[in-house]
């Protein structure tokens, strides 16, 4: 074989390995979606861009939509709950009745990047509804439940009582903040343990201490009931999904509201982080050692990120999906959000809620468009100064990353045919000088 077949060879296969090996190392970067059909009348397609649940015909309007596993059929020998009666005229004013966005008139256009099915934001002192979607129509609230819990707990529990920790509690299902077999808690760190960080564990030591899940639940209604929050019906202490489970984004906004009445429980939602307790070693465990204490932290993260943010409560179940109640405070004025049946796009869920505190507190201060009920007491100013967000190295969000490799896989498939063309020069001058 001549000395150029060989320089040829050598260069094309060289160049050939180089764009190959960026293609299969570098990891694909995606083409953002558009609005518009495909350039050229190409099939390639990407993800479709998001557009808001409409819910303009009442869709849920008797009942949330369809679960999508089996955690709310009845146990053998229960009955299946009737439809909860829909009330007419509508709880709050004749425009709670619609069940699309509902604005004050010549108000501006929502914020386009709201994922939520429904939502809400209201005046928490004076009760003024200011915007709305779907207001009652009915979603599941997974954790956001708990708020009905601890407004039961906090006016019945002795705060200052220890409650040993049982092996009932650490196996409840979802998420849990790590009560343990033996291990010594007062109500007031089960209720930091069920408001901050949403145990399952802790709403279990408390519905305990309240009769059972089955009574704990009961009071749980009785209290949605006394609000007039009909839409309402608690299945389980903690928010997971069960038979018959439901609530709005108007009867959210009226239980959060009567939480705001008790100081603790402003407290609670405004703290970032406290101490809890551990739990001794189990004796029947070989080896097992004491299990220290630990700190936790709230999760809501409209608290590390929005100024003014008072707090709130979060859940998530596959069938409710993210849902989310929280307030702020600006300019003397105290507004809270719900948001029912979310997704974590366009944008997260406390991203969604800023977006429409902002929307609200941006409105005139005589807008309205209905009126929460009167709960017969006034709300509270939270008793603890606004919190300050922590530094991110704690796990707080940060600055999108691109990926990291996204650059040099361009790179090297420019660089490719550049390398194959210098080693073809190359090739060619020597081919020249040996002849």
């Amino acid at each position: 074989m001549r000395i150029r077949e060989v320089g040829l060879r050598a260069a094309y296969l060289l160049g050939a390995a180089v764009t190959v090996t960026a293609l299969a190392v570098a990891p694909a970067f995606a083409v953002p979606a558009t609005d518009g059909p495909p350039v050229g009348g190409s099939s390639t397609t990407t993800t479709p861009p998001f557009t808001t649940p409409n819910t303009d015909d009442c869709p849920q309007k008797t009942q949330p939509p369809a679960p999508i596993d089996t955690s709310e059929v009845p146990a053998p020998g229960e009955p299946t709950p009737t439809q909860l009666p829909v009330p007419s005229p509508a709880v709050g004013g004749q425009r709670m009745s619609d069940c699309g966005v509902i604005v004050p008139d010549g108000a501006p256009p929502v914020p386009a990047e709201i994922s939520a099915t429904a939502w809400m934001v209201s005046d928490l002192d004076t009760g003024r509804v200011l915007a709305a979607k779907d207001p009652h129509g009915r979603y599941r609230p997974a954790s956001t439940i708990k708020v009905a819990l601890a407004i039961v707990a906090l006016r019945s529990l002795d705060l200052d009582k220890i409650v040993v920790g049982t092996q009932a509690d650490a196996d409840v299902d979802g998420t849990r903040v790590g009560i343990g077999p033996g291990g010594r808690y007062t109500n007031r760190q089960l209720m930091q343990a069920l408001i901050m960080c949403s145990g399952n564990d802790a709403a279990h030591a408390i519905a305990t201490q309240l009769g059972g899940d089955k009574a704990a639940v009961a009071k749980m209604n009785e209290v949605a009931k006394s609000l007039r929050a009909l839409d309402t019906r608690a299945a389980t202490p903690s928010g997971l999904d069960g038979p018959g489970m439901s609530t709005s984004a108007y009867d959210l906004s009226v239980l959060f509201r009567e939480a705001m009445n008790i100081p603790l429980f402003a407290e609670l939602i405004h703290t970032e982080q406290v101490d809890f307790p551990g739990f001794p070693a189990d004796p029947k465990i070989p080896d097992d050692k004491d299990h220290p204490g630990f700190p936790i932290a709230n999760d809501n993260q409209l608290l590390y990120n929005y100024a003014g943010a008072i707090g709130g409560k979060t859940g998530f179940t596959d069938d409710a999906r993210q849902t989310f109640v929280a307030a702020a405070e600006r300019d003397g004025h105290r507004l809270v959000v719900t948001l029912l049946k979310a997704d974590v796009r366009p944008i997260r869920p406390w991203e969604q809620a800023a977006r429409l505190l902002d929307y609200g507190f941006a409105l005139d201060t005589d807008a309205r468009i209905g009126k929460l009920p009167e709960s017969g007491s006034e709300a509270v100013q939270p008793s603890v100064p606004l919190a300050s967000p922590p530094p991110r190295a704690d796990g707080t969000q940060a600055d999108p990353v691109r990926p990291a490799h996204q650059g040099a896989r361009i790179a090297t498939l420019i660089g490719g045919p550049v390398l194959i063309l210098v080693l073809l020069l190359w090739a060619r001058r020597a081919f020249r000088r040996r002849r």
